[in-house]
């Protein structure tokens, strides 16, 4: 099934312009102070070090919940209200939400591609609509597999290579009393990864015609797939990043977690007792051979609809996002991957680390961040698509066969609905 519908981004962009208002700080000869927010671990201290160096501009930021747990829903709150900070950040998957809100300042407008060769391509065009750049790039999830080591020796298991690889060592896995992995109803934000991996594109553009194809084969196959190892109960169903999950990271209950860079930190503050037990391998893939990848997460630093310091806030936002000293202390809170190019040689990510047992691991995520489709793109309504794709696998994981199938059709077509419900038209529908 495949959909189409024209977003009319010249129309988002004249809704920005006539939002965007106020000038720049340049040439007064006052000091200039920004707000920012942010819930990157560590941001701080990347923010406090431009403080140090920048008395002329100073930042003062702000932490807030992750985007999805309420942050969002404050930034367009304060957009309203008109009272929006000077900088914030946003997942590459909002950023098309936001400019078509009028929330995003035009930084062609500041002659922001001046940058542009200062970030990873694919990264920089997250935040590129109608030929315009939205936001600087910061960082990217690309996917990998972290798997137990000493469970996989003790079991005679091999990291497994593809993916029909990784079934046969689940049956292992589960003969021994564990599970190899989880299958997170609520993350939508993995499942768009490990279809992105596959091959399936849900979103992309032709001119002014954005493209919607959830429901394609690529991620049909992966629908199906997962639904198998759940109905054979060779996986478990407790949603990541919750205290059963920890536990069972901690107690060997579960061996692999095929997620995304930055998961390195969430393995180190949530299962400390297994310290040195870990290392990383590649995605498995679908075919033996293959070397694809797929990214989970990933955000930027946008500049938001009424700053009146513009031309110091896209200073500040470069400068966070490729300053090697600031990249490093990003890197330490555990933010992702960078998206300054170059970023990895030399960095903290390139070295070798006691927690995965002396293994530069980071060079798996380097290749893998080479291997992602780079065209992938996102729609204005994704949070809807989101909350739709939770609530039906929510609800698949205890149906009966083809309900992971029917899940993703579902999505598909309510994601037309969800379109059409913010006034965009939808080809053939």
């Amino acid at each position: 099934m495949r959909s189409r519908f024209v977003a009319l981004l010249t129309t988002a962009t004249t809704l920005l312009a006539a939002a965007c208002g106020g000038g720049s700080g340049e040439g007064s000869g006052e000091k200039v102070t920004l707000t920012f927010w942010a819930w990157v671990p560590g941001i701080d201290k990347a923010v406090a070090l431009w403080n140090q160096e920048n008395p002329d501009v100073q930042v003062n930021v702000s932490k807030i919940p992750a985007g999805g747990d309420g942050g969002y829903q404050k930034m367009h709150s304060a957009l309203k209200a008109g009272n929006a900070p000077d900088l914030a950040q946003l997942e590459y998957e909002e950023v098309p939400g936001f400019l078509l809100a009028g929330g995003l300042e035009d930084l062609s407008r500041h002659d922001a591609a001046q940058y542009q060769n200062r970030f990873v391509d694919w990264q920089w065009q997250q935040g590129v609509f109608g030929g315009k750049p939205y936001v600087i790039p910061q960082a990217s999830g690309p996917m990998a597999m972290f798997y137990r080591k000493d469970l996989f020796d003790k079991w005679g298991i091999e990291p497994p290579k593809t993916w029909a690889d990784y079934e046969k060592a689940a049956q292992e896995v589960r003969k021994r009393g564990a599970y190899i992995s989880t299958f997170s109803p609520k993350s939508s934000g993995w499942f768009a990864g490990l279809a992105w991996q596959a091959g399936g594109q849900w979103f992309g553009t032709q001119g002014d015609t954005w493209v919607v194809d959830i429901d394609n084969p690529q991620t049909q196959q992966v629908a199906r797939y997962w639904e198998n190892l759940v109905r054979r109960k060779l996986v478990k169903t407790i949603p990541d990043s919750s205290n059963e999950w920890f536990r069972d990271l901690q107690e060997g209950q579960i061996a692999t977690w095929v997620g995304a860079s930055w998961g390195d930190a969430i393995l180190r503050e949530n299962a400390p007792k297994t310290a040195g037990k870990w290392r990383v391998a590649p995605m498995p893939q679908w075919q033996a051979g293959q070397n694809t990848a797929g990214n989970f997460g990933g955000s930027s630093t946008a500049l938001l609809k009424g700053t009146k310091n513009a031309k110091e806030a896209l200073r500040f936002a470069v400068w966070l996002n490729t300053d090697k000293e600031s990249v490093d202390l990003l890197i330490k809170g555990g933010y992702g991957w960078p998206a300054a190019k170059g970023a990895f040689k030399g960095s903290a990510l390139d070295q070798a680390d006691a927690f995965f047992g002396g293994q530069r691991y980071n060079e798996v995520f380097a290749t893998a961040d080479q291997s992602v489709n780079k065209n992938w793109k996102w729609i204005p309504t994704f949070s809807q698509t989101a909350a739709t794709l939770t609530d039906g696998f929510k609800g698949a994981v205890g149906g009966g066969a083809g309900a992971f199938g029917q899940v993703i059709a579902t999505t598909d077509r309510q994601t037309v609905a969800d379109l059409k419900s913010k006034g965009l038209q939808v080809a053939g529908r």
